[in-house]
């Protein structure tokens, strides 16, 4: 692990995400694969289905890869109910959830990360990296 990386374990992330209030929702969307493990957790939690989105602009070593986000597999948002939570680990500019959020269209959707900009943030604090538990 990084030296410049903060360590959180599952048990003060679940600890967190159990003391959170968050909204009632039909449906759980994991942006994916950053936030595929989080949402799993938040999908578990609040006992909804859970669907995943392959959106990113960087690469596996998070470099910047493309200028916007892009959908990196198929996803129909069709079939998806009104009230969803939209789900990542981290949104540093926004980027992301915006465009996942326009490719939902025209449903309620609250956005959960553990860090950064969105609607619900359950660590607003930490600032610099962390090294999440589910990586190696």
């Amino acid at each position: 692990m990084a030296a410049d990386k903060i360590p959180l374990s599952f048990t003060e992330i679940t600890a967190r995400l159990k003391a959170c209030k968050l909204p009632d929702c039909d449906h759980v969307v994991g942006v994916g694969s950053g936030g595929a493990v989080f949402a799993s957790l938040v999908a578990y939690q609040l006992g909804r289905p859970l669907s995943i989105m392959e959106l990113s602009y960087r690469d596996p070593d998070n470099q910047p890869r493309y200028s916007t986000p892009k959908l990196l597999s198929d996803f129909d948002p069709s079939e998806l109910p009104a009230k969803l939570l939209l789900v990542d680990d981290v949104s540093v500019s926004g980027k992301t959830l915006e465009t996942a959020k326009e490719l939902l269209g025209k449903r309620d959707v609250t956005t959960v990360v553990l860090k950064g900009k969105a609607d619900i943030v359950l660590f607003p604090k930490i600032a610099s990296c962390v090294h999440w538990p589910w990586h190696a």
